[in-house]
């Protein structure tokens, strides 16, 4: 039985695949391979703590990898080059152990209460506080004292809201920020800064002289006469990460159409706190696993390629790899989508570089319009925001597509399977099978 309905279903396909409009008029509910429950398989095992946030503690994004290797077999790709896995290496700053933070008498809880600079060094001890509020910046005398007297000590910075300071202002309390962590002349400790703005987080290839530590706190007047503190913290200056890339044959190989999202994420700041990543971006690669399923069943116009990417969460490494080693050539390419937080919706989609490829943008709405899909398809210009940037520098036509509303959730410990509601998931699928199919 199962296989007559598979042959109905393939049938059904192949004809409709003879007769564009015909096509689109039953894409919508007919050749899918879209399955939101499989969707959210892929979240919540990509997000799980097994993954360790898919960094660079406990070799989460070489776990993920071998997760997606996997998928991508069983999905019916194909490697380029007799591995779906493509090696490179990066420098990368890493707090693998301890993050213990105590301010006043008061434990902090790390990723709740505070985040570790992603480029800090190391620290232990009990230190005293040098405390440091905003006009004291602009005036040089004062701050010039303040800094003399803070030898072994912790700088503690005042919160501030930036729509309060002029743009000179800014530059300055920015470049003493930037002296804090940077300057090899600074003799302090380490560094406190207050905030009272949601705690976001990253990633560093590069290592700091001093720790620093930003603590969001309620008010002003939060007192802070002792730091005890431990981070241990490891440098890697050449750790092996990976890409993985494979591809589905199509009834035209002289082209090519590209399907990418990156996997890595945060991964761990101590042995404690893990930064899960579902919309950000385990939802992005599950939508590249369900286009898997849709073309292992529908063989595609043109030949498809899926790509994974690491290293994004830390300056896009892994596609500027790519293009620099490409494993296919990129003038084949005739059209790149690029997937990141793709687990709303709520208020539609967002498409980067949507103002430069027009025609195809329009597109897109047209289709959206037609099916009644997504609440919205909003344009923008090219922004060098995620992996779809180096290829659009070497003259490939590309979107970088990611979706809007909804949970707010984003670099932190709250970016959670479980709270993740792929509102939009399934119709967003729709829209991608059919614009594609269109090109």
């Amino acid at each position: 039985m199962k296989l007559a309905t598979d042959y109905l279903q393939l049938t059904t396909c192949n004809l409709m695949k003879k007769n564009l409009t015909f096509y689109l008029l039953l894409i919508l509910n007919t050749c899918f391979s879209q399955d939101i429950n499989y969707a959210r398989e892929v979240v919540q095992k990509l997000a799980s703590p097994t993954f360790k946030g898919r960094g660079y503690v406990g070799n989460g994004d070489g776990l993920a990898a071998q997760y997606i290797t996997k998928e991508f077999r069983s999905n019916g790709l194909h490697p380029f080059k007799n591995s779906f896995i493509q090696k490179f290496t990066t420098s990368v700053n890493t707090f693998p152990g301890v993050v213990r933070l105590n301010l006043g008498g008061e434990t902090l809880k790390p990723g709740v209460d505070f985040l570790v600079d992603p480029g800090s060094q190391g620290v232990s001890g009990k230190f005293s506080t040098v405390r440091v509020k905003l006009p004291d910046i602009f005036d040089l005398e004062v701050l010039r004292k303040l800094l003399s007297s803070s030898q072994g000590k912790f700088i503690v910075l005042d919160p501030f809201n930036r729509k309060d300071f002029e743009k000179e202002q800014l530059k300055q309390i920015d470049d003493f920020v930037n002296f804090l962590k940077y300057h090899p002349n600074n003799i302090a400790a380490g560094s406190i800064l207050l905030t009272r703005n949601k705690l976001t987080w990253g990633g560093s290839t590069t290592q700091n002289p001093k720790p620093t530590f930003i603590v969001k706190v309620d008010a002003d007047a939060f007192p802070i006469d002792t730091v005890e503190v431990r981070l241990d913290q490891v440098f890697i200056n050449k750790y092996q990460t990976q890409n993985v890339v494979g591809y589905i044959k199509g009834q035209n190989t002289d082209s090519l159409v590209v399907f990418t999202a990156h996997y890595d994420h945060l991964g761990m700041m101590g042995n404690e706190t893990v930064f899960p990543g579902a919309n950000d971006n385990a939802s992005g690669i599950a939508m590249l696993m369900n286009l898997a399923r849709q073309y292992r069943s529908n063989q595609p116009k043109y030949s498809t390629a899926f790509i994974a990417f690491g290293g994004e969460e830390i300056g896009l490494l892994g596609s500027q790899y790519f293009v620099e080693n490409p494993l296919f050539e990129l003038e084949k390419i005739k059209f790149l989508i690029n997937f990141d937080l793709s687990g709303t919706g709520d208020d539609g989609i967002q498409v980067v570089n949507g103002s430069v490829y027009r025609e195809q943008f329009d597109q897109l709405v047209e289709l959206n319009e037609e099916y009644d899909l997504l609440p919205q398809v909003k344009i923008r210009g090219e922004a060098c925001n995620s992996d779809h940037c180096l290829f659009y520098r070497r003259g490939v036509p590309s979107f970088f597509i990611y979706t809007l509303g909804g949970i707010q959730a984003y670099h932190d410990i709250y970016d959670k399977a479980e709270t993740l509601p792929l509102t939009e998931f399934e119709d967003y699928f729709r829209l991608m099978v059919a614009f594609v199919e269109g090109l």
